[in-house]
């Protein structure tokens, strides 16, 4: 069972906070004693600063005595909040579209905690490393059903990008389309022995925090596995990092896309690896490292062209 993370699985509670009238003295040692790096001040219930290492440096260089300064003097004032029940995915947007290192997190009306950047690093390091996910495609050429895969079905889809039939190159893109059926879910479950109700009991499946059935998040993720399958030459995982955004629902079509990041040497590569549903929705992200050898050159298939924009 997977679920997406959310901010109140991984923020720092409970919350120091202080008065804007606290000396830098008393909060630097406030921080010292609790092992923390920030503060957040506090005036009449409401959250109206925040204080970390950084501005603690920051007075030490401008001020020949900084003990007795009061914080509302050298506080950040641009706090930017959100919502426990908010994911890990949405909190790096704000993040990034804020340019700040720490969000104050509410529970309603109530403060709750905080989230940095560390925290978010520790948990899911590959959410700082992505890029750009929805941009314009660039470059469009003939998809082949590969010699790599023994067979395709009318079902499912495949799209490229950059791709060319002889070698592989930063910012080529394949993903693979197909929909997750009341049989796929049933034999992945007897194919692993995941029998958890809330894949297959729907009765059970109402109860719980999705209110319905979902597909195993192994067999969402399984079809990034596909995808690289479809990528010329005998492609080998060498790692995988994964996160579950959101569940998908029995019998929603989704899609795996693969785009190469980085060429980590002659033969090695990483990608980007993310899954979404029919509304474009991300339900995985991740990274992978992969080895891509030359395909044995026995047993050759014929390969259909697929037109691909």
């Amino acid at each position: 069972m997977t679920f997406p993370i959310r901010l109140n699985d991984i923020m720092s509670s409970p919350v120091e906070t202080r008065g804007p009238d606290c000396t830098a003295q008393a909060a630097a040692a406030t921080c010292l004693d609790r092992d923390i790096g920030s503060l957040v001040v506090v005036e009449e219930a409401e959250a109206v600063g925040i204080v970390t290492s950084d501005d603690f440096v920051r007075i030490l260089r401008d001020d020949s005595d900084p003990r007795t300064i009061p914080l509302s003097e050298f506080m950040s004032t641009d706090i930017v909040t959100v919502d426990a029940s908010a994911t890990v995915g949405d909190a790096v947007e704000v993040m990034f579209d804020n340019d700040v290192a720490r969000l104050v997190v509410f529970d309603g009306d109530e403060l709750v905690g905080l989230v940095s950047t560390d925290d978010i690093v520790h948990h899911v390091p590959q959410l700082l490393q992505r890029r750009e996910f929805n941009r314009p495609e660039s470059r469009a050429h003939q998809y082949h059903r590969s010699q790599e895969t023994a067979y395709e079905m009318d079902d499912w889809e495949t799209q490229s990008s950059g791709l060319s039939d002889e070698q592989i190159s930063v910012g080529d893109r394949i993903s693979f389309t197909k929909t997750c059926s009341e049989q796929d879910v049933r034999g992945f479950a007897t194919a692993t022995g995941d029998t958890n109700r809330l894949h297959l009991d729907e009765e059970f499946a109402q109860q719980t925090r999705f209110g319905r059935r979902i597909v195993h998040g192994t067999l969402i993720s399984g079809l990034i596995s596909a995808a690289l399958a479809r990528l010329p030459g005998l492609t080998i995982y060498l790692s995988q990092n994964l996160s579950f955004l959101k569940p998908a629902e029995v019998g929603a079509r989704i899609t795996a896309v693969c785009e190469v990041s980085e060429k980590l040497s002659e033969d090695k590569y990483q990608l980007t690896t993310d899954v979404t549903d029919g509304d474009g929705e991300r339900l995985v992200e991740g990274q992978a490292a992969v080895l891509i050898d030359e395909t044995p050159d026995v047993g050759q298939v014929t390969v259909e062209a697929v037109t691909t924009g």
